[in-house]
C-alpha cells in the first residue's frame, strides 16, 4: 500500500508541475505535504472500509 501511495503522490506532483501549479524549486516541501495528505486519507478510508473480524463463528 505504501508503494501505491508513493506512486500516486509522484503522479500528482508531476501533473501539478506540468500544469504550472507547482515549481520544481519547491518540490521538496510540496512532496512531503502531499504525501502526508494522501497517506492519511488512504489509511483512514482503508480502516473504515475493512470490517473488523472480532467475532468469528
Amino acid at each position: 500500500m505504501d508503494e501505491q501511495i508513493l506512486r500516486a503522490t509522484k503522479e500528482m506532483i508531476v501533473k501539478f508541475i506540468e500544469m504550472g501549479r507547482l515549481s520544481p524549486s519547491n518540490i521538496h516541501e510540496s512532496f512531503k505535504d502531499l504525501y502526508a495528505t494522501v497517506n492519511e486519507t488512504v489509511k483512514e478510508n482503508v480502516t473504515k472500509a475493512v470490517p473488523s473480524n472480532d467475532k468469528q463463528d
